[in-house]
């Protein structure tokens, strides 16, 4: 295989080396842009219904308006994958990636920078709103250049376990979201904590600015890119006729592809919201469980924790085995799981707390390990970046962004967590369904260049 995207000025470093060093860096990178995604989550469920929201607001109206601002970050992601799609497939993935970082270091920096309701009326919500925007624009072409640096770059033989690396900055990203939040909450009083101890995880997220300098410093694009853009040279001396935008030909080209990779991450996005956003709310409600804030994330944390060895395995069997099979697995068991994980955390037990998010944080890895692979095995070279974000944020919107709000109003509306169970395994169900379609990709040659990609279509997909 071709050179990686480290500097080729190099030569005493190996294939090998240059590999691992692509993966921590995609691994860093998306781990510091999911811990940004994330505090905002955490701080959703603990610290915007008051800080943000008019004082006499009934607590569950705060809280789902909280949720909202949350969801308008899912709503910015495929308005964020197209647009870093098309220009990740036209001008690299490493350009992509770097302006994605800056933008979110830049907007989560100054969500901390934000004055409360008591100060700025209306303004505090309408700021919050656009900087989260922002952040949605961001994560949305975040996860392409992440996902491609690492995929493109790895042996055939090694793409879902290299995968994984930029997979894990999503569990990483939680763990140090919730370090963050867990360390605040010890620092300092409860007072202080919701006047401004909860700005300084924000605060903190201008060290992205930082990572993508040195993305942009050190790192080469992709060989598949650079092949592409050889071709496209040629192409543009024999006068051939333009390529059109690489969004409007992935949408062309791979339509069922697209629809069938978001609906195969509905089952991970719904689970893993709910269970880091809304359980949170659940657990620590005055009026419910009234359980300590440090015990719910401390749960949380010790069930992110197992879901990184998890990432890896999953990915790893399907380098071997192929995808389907351990993805398909994990969607069916999680179904069955999501009935038992809210009885657990009704116990008020905090071992059975830790084994219900536990539970469900592995069964969620089956699938998200494997799903870089995927992705990146479902289309080529030339659109890659734009169909891999379209399928990945398509299914985060309709999965993750509502997911909290939907488990909420269940809750309110019936007074039992059934309903959320049911929700999950129609999720589950959906997603069992969408990789039923998908036809096997593991060996998927990623050096084609899209020449062929129409004639090839209705043998990708069964």
């Amino acid at each position: 295989m071709s050179s990686l995207t480290t500097p080729a000025s190099s030569p005493a470093t190996s294939p090998e080396q240059s590999m691992r060093r692509v993966a921590l860096t995609s691994l860093a990178g998306t781990s510091i842009e999911w811990f940004d995604f994330f505090i905002y989550a955490t701080a959703a469920a603990l610290v915007f219904p008051t800080v943000f929201f008019a004082e006499d607001m009934p607590r569950y109206l705060s809280l789902i308006a909280s949720y909202l601002t949350f969801a308008v970050g899912f709503l910015a992601r495929p308005i964020g994958g197209i647009a870093f799609g098309h220009f990740g497939d036209r001008f690299g993935r490493k350009k992509a990636l770097v302006t994605a970082l800056l933008m979110m270091g830049i907007a989560t920096t100054l969500i901390g920078l934000i004055p409360p309701f008591a100060t700025v009326g209306v303004l505090a919500p309408v700021m919050l709103i656009v900087l989260r925007f922002v952040q949605g624009l961001a994560v949305g072409g975040q996860w392409g250049g992440a996902m491609l640096l690492v995929t493109e770059n790895a042996p055939p033989n090694r793409r879902g376990f290299y995968g994984a690396f930029a997979q894990a900055g999503a569990p990483v990203g939680f763990i140090l979201a919730s370090l963050a939040f867990l360390i605040t909450t010890a620092s300092v009083s409860e007072e202080a904590f919701m006047v401004w101890g909860w700005r300084i995880p924000f605060l903190a997220s201008v060290v992205l600015i930082g990572l993508s300098l040195f993305v942009q410093l050190k790192l080469e694009d992709t060989p598949a890119f650079r092949e592409l853009q050889a071709l496209r040279k040629a192409a543009a001396g024999l006068s051939v006729t333009p390529e059109r935008s690489p969004v409007l030909e992935v949408l062309a080209t791979y339509p069922r592809q697209i629809i069938l990779a978001a609906g195969a991450f509905l089952a991970a996005q719904v689970t893993f919201y709910i269970l880091i956003v809304f359980v949170v709310s659940y657990a620590t409600n005055p009026e419910g469980l009234n359980l300590t804030r440090s015990t719910i994330l401390t749960a949380g944390l010790i069930a992110s924790f197992l879901q990184i060895p998890a990432l890896f395995l999953s990915a790893s069997f399907s380098d071997r085995y192929g995808r389907r099979g351990i993805y398909m697995l994990g969607a069916a068991l999680l179904g069955v799981w999501a009935f038992a994980i809210f009885p657990l955390i009704d116990t008020g037990s905090f071992l059975l707390i830790t084994l219900a998010l536990s539970g469900g944080q592995i069964f969620i890895a089956m699938m998200y390990g494997p799903q870089a692979a995927l992705l990146t095995e479902l289309f080529s070279t030339h659109v890659r970046y734009s169909g891999a974000s379209l399928g990945y944020q398509i299914g985060a919107i309709l999965g993750g962004s509502l997911a909290p709000i939907i488990a909420t109003a269940l809750y309110a509306s019936y007074d039992s967590t059934i309903g959320i169970a049911i929700y999950i395994a129609i999720a589950c169900a959906l997603t069992l369904l969408s990789i039923l379609l998908l036809s096997e990709t593991f060996k998927t040659d990623l050096t084609d260049t899209g020449a062929n990609a129409t004639a090839e279509v209705s043998s990708e997909i069964s």
